[in-house]
């Protein structure tokens, strides 16, 4: 099973510059619960935001670029090729960014999706567009807004129909 895993505004809004557009200890927290021990497939850019490779994870790093070498990633030249890598992981994630997830969507079996109740206008990487007629929501947990959050949020999980 392929999963997407992803936090994204009203609007689809993932980040801005390379960086997430809010601060949300908790559903950082889920995120690693949920990934640990997997594999992550990313793109470049994506990768290249973290100080350093997350903990207890493999990072498989999609790149265009066949000269790219990082320590701490497995890298890979596309989707395919991160998908036959990480076939051992009976779970492996899709983390981003936004080229990745549209192309993830296709191949995606389950979307691990936090919506972040907030529109942010400085976007520039979104999640890409996905339809209730090809997946089913079949779990939903909201998360109020406090004094760790700046926004409500909830936690969805959809699978493919």
């Amino acid at each position: 099973m392929i999963t997407m895993i992803a936090a994204a505004g009203e609007n689809n809004e993932l980040g801005k510059d390379n960086d997430l557009l809010w601060h949300l200890p908790d559903d950082f927290k889920r995120f690693k619960k949920l990934t640990s021990g997997h594999y992550i497939i990313m793109g470049r850019k994506t990768f290249e935001s973290f100080p350093k490779p997350l903990p207890n994870r493999t990072h498989l790093v999609i790149t265009r670029n066949k000269d790219y070498e990082k320590e701490g990633a497995v890298i890979v030249h596309n989707l395919r090729e991160a998908i036959e890598t990480s076939k051992g992981d009976a779970q492996p994630y899709i983390i981003g960014g936004g080229e990745i997830y549209k192309l993830g969507l296709s191949v995606a079996d389950k979307i691990e999706l936090t919506r972040v109740h907030g529109t942010f206008k400085d976007a520039d990487t979104f999640f890409p567009e996905f339809s209730a007629e090809n997946w089913e929501l079949i779990a939903k947990v909201e998360h109020p807004k406090d004094e760790k959050h700046k926004y409500a949020f909830t936690y969805e999980t959809w699978v493919r129909k």
